[in-house]
């Protein structure tokens, strides 16, 4: 039997505010914004090549906004994802490494695998993107 994960809740405190940054700011198709009862929304956007999507909206969790960390995209190229998200306004750190004796964060690409970049959306959640040699980029 097959399990996959393919939607991941994020709790948000505005909607519309995170539907444009989820959809302008990081790419992501809309795939449904739908308000399913008075007091549920369920707004869900699919990042470009991802089999798994994010949900935001109202009614969908117990969660305080801002208060996701770890979620994780991969690319092919750090690089050339960093520019296109500086290109769609989002406030992206540089590309950093961990030291591998120390697990300090450092500036700069380490080697295959350690290579990530951080943003957060405008609620505060943690993303993390990590290149991969297995995607190309």
């Amino acid at each position: 039997m097959d399990w996959k994960l393919e939607v991941v809740v994020v709790p948000v405190s505005d909607v519309d505010r995170a539907k444009r940054f989820y959809s302008e700011g990081l790419g992501c198709a809309v795939d449904v914004d739908e308000r399913v009862t008075a007091t549920m929304r369920v707004v869900q956007l699919t990042p470009p090549g991802s089999g798994c999507s994010v949900a935001i909206g109202e009614g969908m969790t117990d969660m305080a906004p801002g208060t996701m960390s770890g979620l994780q995209l991969c690319v092919g190229d750090i690089h050339a994802a960093r520019a296109e998200l500086v290109s769609r306004g989002v406030d992206v750190s540089p590309v950093h490494h961990y030291d591998t004796t120390t697990g300090e964060l450092l500036d700069g690409p380490g080697e295959e695998w350690n290579r990530f970049l951080f943003f957060t959306d405008p609620d505060g959640n943690k993303w993390t993107v990590q290149e991969s040699p297995h995607i190309k980029p």
